[in-house]
């Protein structure tokens, strides 16, 4: 690096009035030019790649609102752009002069005392700024670290006081983004524009500024101030070294209770497969309320370190407490097979470990013929973990493609634990409690999944391996996340979403039978199988999302293609209105005008866009007609040239020639008359054209004004205009109420058109937002919430609403969504 000083010579004036030595003064003078040598080029470039990223915004944008409302502040820019650098560094300059002053941090001013119904924790805005600045400033300073320690040596000399800190440093990272914030509420920016601003300011001048701050040191030095300073950091080892084991799989106990599936008021907008898991441990408590048990009192005597406090335990206890509930209310045959008797009854053995044979013996009694006499029935003996996980690896080992429930399962393990262990085997009741809640899970399921499609055999394949995975995890129903679930998941969403009558994916099928076989075959009660498998199939899915992106992307652009050419035809409509009502031509000359020259109006705009100057050559024209057919006819001769440009300007808009010509006679004519055409012939083959953009079927129908809407149509219309581009529908496509999911991947505020694609980007539907609104409102269609997005946590929900309801606990409206 050069130690030559700055090329600019220091402006000296600018420091005069600073209450400080002549050499410090004329050394703040040097840094400054120094840093106008160094920053001009990329504050300039800031603004410039500022302009190009809100266009860039513009067009991900999630609706024609806000895609107008970023277009209106790019164009702010073009004022900006010429006072941002000079103002960035005249600010520069008074951090600078004011080096002597006292330290005082840039914090918020304490507000003054509120009404407690207006407290607010802070502006959301605020909020937003300070999380993005916060981690620019935090990289940059943990980048810069070492040329940060020694400059602020250097300007403490400078000072004459202490080392200046990185936040109160002026060649600093705090007080650049700091006054870069400054300016952006100056020039009244926009959140989502200072926001971008602050992201272009930290590629483009941040990344120069371990430049700006080595070429400071080197100057100073040079000029005697702490020239032999060095800075080597010192990093104390300690004796003993502690490693916190967080633990991946055990982690999800220990976060915050998050919203039950997830964000369930927002719209979802990804495709299939990136929603986000819900948080079962939270949606159990949310549905089971305050059913859970109290917790014994031997459990609170126990002593704090002797384990480690599951957090999925009181969800778990819940659990069970619940189906227990269920089973005093239905009765044995409430929640299937094997179902354990109450607590209490007589010939069980009393305390809290006799819930086991509890269940052996309620499974084993409801087993044995009725024939059997009382004394003649063996002893429920419930079998060993390992004994079970046997017969259910016989069982998996098995497995037919014929297709059975879970309590159909569940029969085949008890029948498979008689022959291998007696009579008397049977299960504890958390085993059962297992079974049941994997049965009424699986028929949830299977109501969203298609009766034909593939993935029920597949499901039906993976009931074993399931089963194994939630009988050797107690924590199955309340993990988030779980491996085996997540390939559930993605099983039952393949034959829900993707392979319908007449979108079946081959590819897609030999993905999920590869996946499920891989399990089957190798699944011994590692849960690596089931990630292993759900890996392959998600990429499988990536890549499908992928291709529907770019399908989709070519519909998008077909559809703004048809919106631009509306905004034209409108644009023209318009001037041509207007020009009729201020000129007042023959009627037959306005006929003319509005259906043969507003398309070529209409082709200038969207060739040339309103402020070039074919546009205004065409409104000179348009003007000029009006004047000469506004004349007395034979009151002069016609205007030849202006003729010539209006046939030629027809004849590129697909006009015949003569069609072309004797419209052109017309326009060009004192009041509209030409003696060598018929008016009748002219406007009946001016109406059997296809104007300009009409080529698609039902544009006139959709020009149409539309009925009034009820309050509630108004509500939903007001609603789809402003949802995000890529939110999910549900349609309903017959009367037994069969769902269908579509995408709306784009609409107008101009048009009123909305664009609909299935799962793979495919075009699939148009519809105005007012007749999406009324399909709304009488529930033939309805939004998708991210809440309830993905397949499992739906059915887990509704697992938990039916449970409940047969324990005889009504669920909260809430629940009940």
């Amino acid at each position: 690096m050069s130690a030559s000083a700055p090329s600019s010579p220091p402006d000296l004036t600018r420091f005069a009035g600073v209450n400080a030595p002549p050499r410090v003064r004329r050394l703040l003078a040097a840094l400054h030019a120094l840093a106008v040598q160094t920053l001009s080029t990329p504050l300039k470039l800031t603004i410039v790649e500022l302009e190009r990223e809100l266009f860039r915004d513009a067009e991900r944008a999630r609706n024609s609102q806000i895609q107008a409302d970023i277009y209106a502040q790019a164009r702010r820019l073009h004022d900006i752009n010429a006072q941002f650098a000079p103002r960035f560094l005249d600010a520069l300059a008074t951090a600078l002069a004011n080096l002597r002053e006292p330290r005082v941090r840039h914090v918020p001013a304490p507000s003054a005392p509120v009404a407690a119904t207006t407290l607010t924790l802070v502006t959301d805005t605020d909020i937003d700024r300070d999380i993005v600045l916060a981690d620019i400033t935090r990289r940059e300073a943990q980048r810069s670290a070492s040329a940060l320690q020694l400059l602020g040596q250097r300007f403490g000399v400078l000072a004459a006081g202490p080392a200046f800190d990185a936040e109160d440093l002026p060649f600093g990272p705090y007080v650049l983004c700091r006054i870069t914030r400054e300016l952006g509420e100056e020039f009244a920016l926009g959140l989502e524009t200072q926001l971008a601003l602050f992201r272009v300011f930290d590629r483009q001048l941040l990344e120069r500024l371990g430049e700006l701050l080595e070429r400071a040191n080197v100057l100073l030095t040079h000029e005697g101030v702490l020239p032999g300073l060095v800075y080597t950091p010192y990093l104390a080892r300690s004796a003993t070294t502690r490693r916190i084991v967080t633990g991946p799989e055990r982690g999800t106990g220990a976060t915050p209770p998050r919203e039950p599936g997830g964000a369930g008021g927002r719209p979802l907008t990804g495709w299939s497969g990136s929603a986000s898991s819900g948080s079962w441990a939270a949606m159990t408590s949310e549905v089971i309320g305050q059913m859970a048990p109290p917790a014994p009192a031997v459990a609170a005597a126990a002593p704090a370190d002797v384990a480690p406090v599951d957090m999925n335990a009181p969800a778990l206890s819940a659990l069970h407490h619940l189906l227990d509930a269920a089973r005093h209310t239905q009765g044995p045959a409430g929640l299937g097979h094997g179902t354990p008797v109450t607590p209490g009854q007589p010939g069980t053995a009393a305390g809290p470990d006799t819930g086991g044979v509890e269940g052996a013996q309620a499974a084993t009694r409801a087993s044995q013929p009725e024939a059997a006499g009382a004394g003649e029935r063996p002893e429920p003996v419930a079998i060993s973990s390992g004994n079970l996980h046997a017969t259910l690896a016989k069982l998996q080992a098995q497995s037919a493609g014929v297709r059975r429930t879970m309590a159909d399962l569940h029969n085949a393990l008890l029948a498979q634990m008689r022959a291998d262990h007696g009579p008397q085997a049977a299960l504890t009741v958390k085993d059962t409690d297992t079974f049941d809640l994997l049965d009424m899970l699986y028929g949830q399921i299977h109501r969203e999944v298609r009766p034909d499609a593939a993935a029920v055999d597949l499901l039906t394949r993976l009931q074993v391996p399931v089963a194994r995975a939630a009988l050797s995890d107690p924590a199955f129903f309340v993990r988030d996340q779980h491996p085996a679930r997540e390939l559930l998941n993605a099983v039952a969403e393949a034959g829900a979403n993707w392979l319908g009558e007449e979108d079946v994916d081959p590819q897609l099928v030999q993905k999920l039978d590869r996946a499920v076989d891989k399990v089957v075959t190798d699944y011994e009660g590692d849960a690596a199988v089931f990630e292993a498998a759900n890996d392959e199939i998600q990429q499988h899915f990536r890549a499908l999302a992928h291709k529907a992106e770019l399908a989709e992307r070519r519909h998008v652009e077909a559809a703004r293609g048809k919106e631009r050419l509306e905004s034209a035809k409108q644009q023209a409509g318009a001037s041509i209105e207007q020009l009729c009502a201020q000129t007042a031509p023959p009627r037959f000359v306005q006929s003319l005008l509005k259906q043969a020259w507003s398309d070529v109006l209409t082709l200038t705009l969207l060739r040339s866009g309103e402020s070039s100057e074919q546009w205004q050559a065409r409104e000179q024209e348009t003007a000029r007609i009006a004047e000469v057919t506004c004349q007395p006819p034979g009151s002069a001769g016609s205007d030849t040239q202006l003729g010539e440009q209006v046939e030629a300007a027809l004849l590129q808009v697909g006009y015949h020639q003569d069609e072309a010509a004797a419209i052109a006679r017309r326009l060009s004519t004192p009041g509209g008359e030409d003696d060598s055409s018929s008016r009748t012939e002219l406007t009946a083959r001016i109406r059997a054209r296809t104007r300009l953009g009409e080529q698609a079927e039902g544009t006139e129908a959709r020009r149409e004004a539309p009925l009034a809407r009820s309050p509630a149509e108004e509500d939903c219309y007001r609603q789809l205009r402003t949802l995000p581009f890529g939110t999910w529908f549900e349609f309903t496509t017959n009367q037994q109420g069969d769902m269908r999911r579509q995408r709306l991947s784009w609409y107008s505020l101009i048009t009123d058109n909305a664009l609909f694609v299935n799962p793979r980007g495919q075009k699939v539907a148009e519809h105005s937002l007012d007749s999406l609104a009324r399909l709304m409102v009488h529930g033939q269609a309805r939004l998708v919430s991210e809440g309830k997005s993905r397949l499992i946590d739906r059915a887990w929900q509704a697992t938990l609403r039916t449970l409940r309801s047969l324990a005889g606990t009504p669920a909260t409206a809430e629940t009940d969504e």
